[in-house]
């Protein structure tokens, strides 16, 4: 959590907010791009790659952040409505020296967001960002900001997309579609811009066998009732279409959650089972270990363990996990969110990603995803998110931390308790696990209320 909550702009993903009002105005939208340039002085003709989803606010945020970079000397070129791995990856392989994303990911159209990568395709650390912050600010109070309206527009290079898109295909060599009855949702978002040639490359009979919903973003659409914070809805969509599997990818498609055949929901712990077992089975899992989150279900770890594989978990967010996985040489990682990490694939999350090695895995093995997770048994789970008005220390509040204390003491080794605040949104998650689903309702409720008693906006 205080990872989360020491700085003043960056979240656990960058800078996010309502667009148009602080900290994603135009002031400090533009001091962004200023400090961005100015980190990369002393290089040799610096250029940076830019993407960014359906937003309608997206255009205008792109073109400020682009005329910012240009005033630093640094050059800009644009892959246009591309996923946020595709920036990360565009990043590290075609000679940028950093990438930034205009993305709210999960978020209602009204937000957005700021992500920076480096060069070698990861976001960049903490520390850095901490670093541009006192600079952005300053900017944002001294700089001679121009109109909005009088900034030309960015353009798009639709051959960096396409980059991209091989980049996929080659991830996933002899992978055909040919014949699988599968539902995509593409949450009018990022992916509504690359799934359509990217799975009909791979031989998916469109939209006869290979149903692509969601792709008409119109720039308030996005993550509307669909997407990965959605998956209920490509569910119900695989089990009326009588699929084999559904997929579904958030606003900027960088993670990505299943559905099975008879309309159940598998999330990023099921992701993160099967993709265990395989790269186990294929000598790929270094110290068969996997790196999950504080969120991931105990059912996840009881599972891993009957396959002899270690869980260590990180704290939330993918920036996090990957720490976690490079400190202990981790071939995979990830959240229940749908985040999954492969390092020897990509230096990031990525959802089309994901989906393809999950579809590789089932054409390899002949078996449903149903199959492939049937002995994960999940433990009550409930998560409830309170908007608050400040970020206080909850610890610091008696009424919270007696609350907290008395859920702990009552589950001990038969549930688990999580209180944290979000790192993109002004809400505190409540998680409670336990075999108990009276108890962790009970102490969710009693939780969840003493916080938005003592500081509910």
């Amino acid at each position: 959590m205080s990872k989360a909550t020491a700085r003043k702009l960056f979240g656990t993903d960058g800078i996010r907010g309502i667009a148009g009002e602080p900290p994603l105005d135009v002031r400090t939208i533009y001091a962004t791009g200023l400090a961005l340039g100015h980190s990369l002085h002393g290089r040799h003709d610096p250029k940076v790659i830019l993407g960014r989803d359906t937003r309608e606010s997206s255009i205008w945020i792109a073109a400020t952040i682009a005329d910012a970079l240009r005033k630093t000397g640094v050059r800009v070129e644009s892959a246009g409505v591309v996923p946020t791995p595709a920036v990360a990856f565009l990043a590290r392989t075609h000679g940028f020296d950093a990438g930034v994303v205009i993305s709210a990911s999960h978020n209602p159209w009204r937000d957005n967001g700021i992500k920076l990568f480096g060069q070698d395709g990861f976001k960049l650390p903490d520390a850095v960002e901490s670093s541009m912050e006192d600079e952005i600010i300053r900017h944002a109070e001294e700089a001679i900001v121009p109109e909005v309206s009088a900034l030309p527009r960015v353009d798009d290079n639709a051959t960096l997309a396409e980059d991209y898109i091989q980049f996929l295909i080659d991830c996933v060599p002899g992978l055909r579609l040919d014949g699988l009855r599968i539902v995509a949702d593409c949450a009018n978002g990022a992916a509504s811009a690359v799934a359509p040639e990217l799975f009909a490359r791979l031989g998916a009979r469109i939209p006869k066998e290979f149903a692509l919903l969601n792709i008409s973003p119109n720039g308030s659409n996005i993550n509307e009732g669909c997407g990965a914070l959605h998956p209920q809805w490509v569910a119900a969509e695989a089990q009326k279409r009588q699929a084999a599997i559904g997929l579904t990818f958030d606003g900027d498609a960088d993670r990505c959650m299943l559905a099975g055949a008879h309309g159940n929901v598998i999330n990023g712990d099921g992701i993160l089972l099967m993709a265990a077992r395989d790269l186990k089975a294929r000598g790929i899992l270094t110290g068969d270990l996997v790196v999950a989150t504080t969120m991931s279900n105990m059912g996840l770890e009881a599972a891993l363990k009957r396959s002899e594989i270690r869980m260590l978990r990180a704290p939330v967010g993918d920036r996090y996990v990957l720490e976690q996985m490079q400190q202990h040489n981790a071939a995979l990682g990830g959240e229940q969110s749908g985040h999954i990490l492969f390092p020897h694939l990509a230096t990031t999350g990525d959802g089309l990603l994901t989906s393809l090695v999950v579809l590789d895995l089932v054409a390899r093995t002949g078996k449903s995803v149903d199959e492939l997770t049937q002995d994960l048994k999940v433990f009550p789970q409930i998560i409830l998110n309170v908007r608050v008005r400040e970020k206080k220390p909850l610890e610091g509040i008696v009424t919270v931390a007696s609350s907290i204390r008395a859920a702990e003491e009552e589950l001990k080794d038969s549930g688990r308790v999580v209180i944290r605040y979000s790192g993109t949104e002004a809400l505190a998650r409540v998680m409670i696990e336990a075999e108990s689903e009276e108890a962790m309702r009970r102490h969710a409720d009693a939780i969840a209320n003493a916080i938005r008693s003592e500081l509910g906006a």
